[in-house]
């Protein structure tokens, strides 16, 4: 359902400012499914991010009918959550819980590995038979240390149950996957104050949208050109912005814009990762590889 915007009471809003650009040219493949570019890590970005620790995004590639389905096999995760968007294409997921299901163009997939789990990610059955373009973005989210071990679990979020707001002065519309803008709360459940949107800018259009003061803000464009000044975000740029100010600046180039808007409140903790564990010391780290070996977070059959 698309829903018009609700004013606001008229209040003064201090907009964020642009503090860089960030963009990774070179793609590199995720198993045989995914040719990926990593927006950031945890390594180079973790804090300047917080509560994000990486973002990949698959940028549109056509693959050719196959008999097997291509992905990436069995592998674990402790510490954070993955959540992944497809905005074309079909991707099947299965993983220790006994989760599973096949997410559709404009599904997302939120995945809390907290204190272990095991999946495996391929495109689907009819996606690898009939071939097609595939596009997603695949986002980590820190947890706290005090949720690191809690229990894993799976969360589908059909584009059904997603909502879509109207943004003001005919601006275009975001898809709201987690948190709220206007009247509409997403439906992603999270452990952290998070904001997922998923945007439509008309071409020309300027909006500032109302996000919470202090919280992480970044965008990332998939189509299209965002506008600061003389600076520019093109496809497969992430704009991060300062986390002073309680309002998010969009400027909309001549064409028409996709983005994904991600914003949170930082969790000031030391990250310690390495591959697909994030914790807060190498001791933990050292004992989420032990416990992966010896068949702790489980496997697939």
């Amino acid at each position: 359902m698309l829903r018009g915007p609700r004013r606001p009471k008229v209040t003064t809003m201090s907009e964020k400012g642009l503090q860089t650009v960030l963009s990774t040219l070179q793609p590199h493949w995720v198993g045989d499914g995914f040719p990926v570019r990593t927006i950031f890590d945890y390594n180079e970005q973790g804090e300047a991010l917080s509560p994000f620790l990486l973002m990949d995004y698959a940028a549109p590639t056509e693959f050719p009918p196959a008999e097997r389905p291509r992905g990436v096999g069995e592998h674990p995760h402790r510490g954070i959550e993955t959540v992944t968007i497809v905005y074309e294409g079909e991707v099947s997921h299965r993983d220790s819980t006994g989760a599973k299901g096949t997410l559709s163009t404009g599904d997302v997939q939120w995945m809390t590995a907290a204190g272990g789990i095991v999946h495996e990610e391929f495109h689907s059955e009819a996606f690898t038979k009939r071939g097609g373009r595939m596009e997603m973005v695949q986002l980590w989210v820190n947890l706290p240390a005090k949720e690191k071990m809690s229990p894993p679990r799976y969360q589908e979020l059909t584009t059904a149950i997603i909502p879509t707001v109207k943004l003001p002065d005919g601006a275009g519309s975001a898809r709201i996957i987690a948190g709220g803008l206007f009247d509409a709360k997403g439906p992603a459940r999270t452990v952290t104050p998070i904001d997922l949107w998923d945007l439509k800018l008309k071409g020309g259009k300027t909006v500032a949208l109302p996000v919470p003061s202090t919280h992480t803000t970044a965008v990332l464009v998939l189509r299209g050109e965002l506008r600061f000044g003389s600076r520019r975000a093109g496809p497969g740029e992430l704009a991060l912005y300062t986390r002073e100010g309680d309002a998010v600046p969009l400027a909309a180039g001549a064409e028409d814009v996709t983005a994904l808007l991600l914003g949170g409140e930082p969790i000031r903790e030391p990250i310690v990762g390495m591959g697909p564990f994030v914790m807060n010391t190498q001791g933990e780290i050292r004992q989420a590889f032990r416990d992966y070996q010896s068949g702790k977070m489980g496997h697939l059959n």
